[in-house]
């Protein structure tokens, strides 16, 4: 998988509250397209995901996400941007990478 980098500009918009440690972000290619095409900010989904606002999952998922913040696991987030486009964020159990992508490159 090909990621691009996000460098966050100096003053992050980014919850001061934020819930867990997302490290590096990157993004797929085609993950940018995709959130260009529908002119929402990859901050907007990172702010949500940071949050414990994480979308578009069933509650089994929500409860691993809440597990996952107390144990270190894996964090997993969808969100529905239009009706035809899904992002997905994943923090890394050591959260060292956050990566937005799009389902089918998982």
């Amino acid at each position: 998988m090909q990621a691009r980098h996000h460098d966050a500009p100096a003053a992050s918009p980014l919850p001061a509250l934020a819930q867990f440690e997302l490290g590096q972000v990157v993004a797929t290619p085609a993950a940018l397209d995709c959130l260009d095409a529908h002119k929402v900010s990859p901050l907007t989904l990172l702010s949500r995901h940071v949050s414990k606002d994480f979308g578009d999952i069933d509650r089994e998922d929500w409860q691993a996400n809440l597990a996952a913040l107390q144990y270190g696991n894996r964090i997993v987030s969808a969100y529905t941007i239009a009706p035809d486009a899904v992002i997905w964020v994943i923090t890394e159990a050591d959260r060292s990478v956050t990566t937005l992508l799009l389902p089918e490159e998982y």
